[in-house]
């Protein structure tokens, strides 16, 4: 779970909207305000969480916003019709939490304190706490039903669309609505300005979550044998770690795939090198180089070696053909190779247009 400094600015807006009446009350009650939207929202992600864990979906990591979470996945969905029915269940389990949240809160309410008054206009008030629980997640729950990406409503609109539209197509489809909604919402800003807030924020999640699938859909579409490194150094398992320093200070590489004849056996680090050197002394690269490594093919998509290099914390990816290497994708070479291949594909797109 990562927070969005969109509650760093919510909290700012209350104190700056709220001083006039509450005066130095303002920043303790405003910080709790805060904290129950922030409290509210996290327990909607995870309802979404364990709802796509029981039907196989994983997320790398969620994103919160004061409107709800971001969920980035671990790889766009398969190229088959996408899921409405479990796209749907997902979505709901969001809202519904928070309306388990709000009958909770109105019962705590008449319970403990019931001289809140909990349907009398403003709902959501620093001077009403228990009522502006209610109420938010009364908001939350009715907000992400709109069909307005990346709500959860807009979610379930872009797997309708996805159903016979490719994944990003749909993704974009769906941002245009939620755009519409922006719009109404800002509008909406004159009369309240917590509508205005909300499409603030929409706006925000929907670029963020926009850019999430065009990032994931270049990834796919790229293949390792348009980005690996062909002019690479190799060491020996029997060089010395002092032979394999002088090899790094004469390369632009910081990490090195270990080779035995023809036969890949390891990989290791420049960083790992000095360590070593520093620690024991000199020694042979055997000692210190790391067995456990993964692999790819020239035709392996570029998202496989990305979601290996993030998520099992590796710094290089060999790429092997028939069982000899014959290229490496480090950490180091990726951003840079992925801004010449983008610059180079939108040259040959000019070029064919032209023609």
């Amino acid at each position: 779970m990562r927070l969005h400094m969109a509650f760093l600015l919510l909290l700012l807006f209350i104190w700056m909207s709220e001083w006039e009446h509450y005066g130095a009350a303002t920043a303790s009650r405003g910080l709790a305000l805060t904290i129950i939207i922030l409290f509210s929202v996290l327990v909607h992600e995870i309802a979404h969480l364990l709802v796509a864990s029981r039907m196989g979906v994983r997320a790398r990591a969620v994103i919160l916003l004061p409107i709800g979470g971001i969920s980035i996945a671990e790889r766009l969905p398969a190229s088959e019709p996408y899921e409405v029915q479990n796209e749907t269940r997902i979505a709901l389990a969001g809202p519904a939490a928070n309306l388990l949240l709000a009958l909770v809160g109105i019962a705590g309410t008449y319970l403990f304190a019931p001289n809140s008054s909990l349907w009398r206009p403003p709902f959501i008030l620093l001077g009403n706490l228990p009522s502006s629980f209610v109420w938010v997640n009364l908001s939350l729950a009715v907000v992400n039903l709109l069909p307005a990406y990346p709500l959860d409503g807009g979610r379930i609109l872009r797997a309708i669309f996805a159903r016979e539209q490719d994944f990003v197509t749909a993704t974009r489809r769906a941002v245009n609505w939620g755009n519409l909604f922006v719009l109404l919402l800002l509008f909406g800003g004159l009369w309240n300005r917590w509508f205005m807030l909300t499409g603030f924020f929409l706006f925000i999640a929907a670029q963020f979550e926009e850019r999430t699938v065009l990032f994931h859909s270049v990834l796919e579409s790229v293949r390792m044998d348009e980005i690996m490194l062909t002019d690479f150094s190799t060491l020996s398992p029997a060089d010395t770690l002092e032979d394999a320093l002088s090899k790094a200070v004469h390369s632009l590489q910081d990490d090195f795939p270990v080779v035995r004849g023809t036969e890949m056996v390891g990989v290791v680090t420049r960083q790992r090198i000095l360590h070593a050197l520093r620690a024991g002394g000199n020694a042979y690269v055997q000692s210190v180089m790391n067995r456990a490594f993964e692999i790819s093919g020239r035709q392996d998509s570029l998202a496989s070696a990305f979601r290996k290099l993030t998520t099992r914390g590796l710094t290089i990816i060999p790429v092997v053909e028939q069982e000899r290497l014959v290229g490496i994708v480090t950490l180091q070479n990726l951003m840079h190779s992925m801004g010449v291949l983008a610059e180079s594909r939108r040259l040959r797109r000019q070029t064919e247009d032209a023609i």
